[in-house]
């Protein structure tokens, strides 16, 4: 039976499998009513054609970069016709990227953690603390109003769908406030100088003790010197006293003692004391009133 000729008719698209997963591999068909037959051309949605045979093109192992929106052209000598399907590549998130702002972060201000994956479908954002088991929030931004200290450390963000999850670190690091800071310096441009007074205070009321305990040595000192070993420079120096008895029996009783003065021509020079003793007369009745009478001594040093 005779044909009329024709032009292609609105081509029919399809993909197989219907689920496209990345890795796996995929054919796109293309069928039109022509006459004479049409020739089939595929075409990305920027227009790079693709090199099939009948109506079919086949990817091996399809990637992510592979999604998009896919043209079908059916052309004979009467005419030309185009249809097109959506390409629905899954794959798991990618690598997620984290970020911190604002970049430093003051103690007692806002911060804000972002992340972000590319993942088909569409990722969950959870966040986790280091060392910390359990999640301390979930989406893709994580907020802290009012950051301690305590909040310094590295945060991972997982970005998660049906066909697999990634993780992602962020450092945080929490600063003394402007104000803290302030007050800190402050506290120390006022401690510091009562730190140096106290300091030179300490070290004056050391030497002034130190001080007043010398001259009681020198004094202990001076009295050893003074009982039984005299002045340094004649401590070896012998000292000597001679006695001589009086036989006059007109004086009373005494006792002449005259110490030696030191010579100080020569420090070899050694000293002599004379010492005088006055026998007593035969007592009478006159010196019987006087019996009661105290008993001197002189000392007369030699010179």
């Amino acid at each position: 039976m005779f044909s009329p000729a024709d032009a292609p008719k609105l081509p029919s698209v399809s993909v197989r499998p219907s689920e496209v997963e990345e890795g796996s591999s995929v054919t796109l068909t293309c069928s039109s009513d022509a006459n004479p037959a049409a020739q089939y051309t595929w075409y990305k949605e920027d227009r790079t054609p693709l090199h099939g045979a009948g109506g079919t093109y086949n990817f091996p192992s399809i990637s992510s970069e592979d999604k998009g929106i896919y043209y079908c052209e059916c052309e004979n000598q009467f005419g030309r016709i185009n249809s097109s399907l959506s390409l629905n590549v899954q794959y798991a998130p990618k690598l997620p990227s984290v970020s911190v702002r604002p970049s430093e972060v003051e103690e007692g201000s806002s911060v804000t953690l972002t992340c972000s994956s590319d993942a088909n479908p569409a990722a969950q954002y959870t966040w986790y603390k280091e060392e910390e088991e359990s999640p301390k929030a979930s989406g893709q931004n994580f907020t802290i109003t009012d950051v301690r200290p305590e909040h310094s450390g590295n945060y991972s963000c997982e970005a998660q769908n049906t066909r697999g999850s990634q993780r992602s670190t962020v450092a945080l690091t929490v600063v003394p406030g402007a104000v803290k800071s302030t007050a800190a310096a402050v506290t120390a441009a006022v401690l510091l100088p009562v730190m140096f007074l106290s300091v030179c205070l300490w070290i004056r009321t050391k030497r002034t003790s130190n001080g007043s305990s010398e001259p009681e040595v020198g004094a202990d000192s001076r009295e050893q010197r003074v009982g039984g070993q005299g002045r340094p420079e004649e401590q070896d120096e012998p000292q000597y006293a001679s006695v001589h008895f009086s036989n006059n029996q007109a004086d009373p009783l005494y006792s002449n003692i005259r110490a030696a003065q030191p010579h100080r021509h020569s420090e070899e020079v050694t000293e002599y004391a004379a010492v005088r003793f006055h026998s007593p007369a035969p007592r009478t009745e006159e010196t019987r009133e006087d019996a009661s009478a105290p008993l001197y001594s002189t000392i007369n040093k030699t010179r």
